[in-house]
């Protein structure tokens, strides 16, 4: 029982660390993007930001929905991104925690943050301050409108997931190649040793 209760602890540890430092970044980058934006353009922003959360949501609901089996016989024929979609079920758990949970609870943190600073260029723009009753009304509407987009937004995601979960396992390994081969950015350890011993033979 040790050696799961350490590697849990362990994984823990490290996708918090990963967490702190996705945040900030995420934090950083939407507030310097925002900063003497307009209204209009931050709200694009917050949308992205939105868009972001639901992609990597069904990214992680796929990776559980999805068998391995597809894969073997895609990564015995050499198809590329076969290796790295056979990775990402092997690790679904993982994978769905940091799609799902970190950067999707990330992407709502800073979303709703960024949702405050356009509400209140908006309301500073129609002359009016913080606390006012039109900035009031302005920030339940907006966060009404980023709730709903979120929400809905993932439900559809989630059907999709379920529905083509295998595609975009593939679709996602296949990305992951890409960067690994063309911008040298290590991303998952897909190797031999992992995969059956047929694979590794054409």
């Amino acid at each position: 029982m040790k050696s799961p209760i350490r590697k849990s602890l362990k994984w823990s540890v490290s996708i918090a660390l990963v967490t702190l430092l996705l945040a900030a970044l995420f934090s950083i980058t939407s507030n310097a993007l925002l900063g003497g934006l307009s209204w209009a353009f931050g709200m694009l922003i917050v949308l992205i930001i939105v868009i972001i959360g639901i992609i990597f949501d069904i990214i992680g609901v796929a990776s559980t929905a999805t068998d391995e089996k597809p894969f073997h016989a895609m990564a015995s024929k050499k198809v590329k991104g076969a290796r790295q979609a056979i990775y990402i079920v092997r690790h679904a758990d993982r994978v769905s925690n940091f799609c799902n949970d970190v950067i999707g609870d990330i992407s709502g943190i800073v979303s709703g943050t960024a949702a405050a600073v356009v509400v209140m260029e908006l309301a500073l723009r129609l002359g009016h301050e913080e606390g006012t009753t039109l900035h009031t009304a302005i920030s339940v509407l907006f966060t009404s409108v980023i709730a709903a987009l979120t929400v809905g937004g993932k439900a559809l995601g989630k059907t999709l997931a379920i529905r083509y979960a295998t595609e975009i396992v593939f679709r996602v390994g296949r990305l992951i190649l890409f960067f690994e081969e063309r911008l040298h950015i290590k991303i998952i350890d897909a190797n031999k040793k992992r995969l059956p011993a047929e694979m590794n033979h054409p």
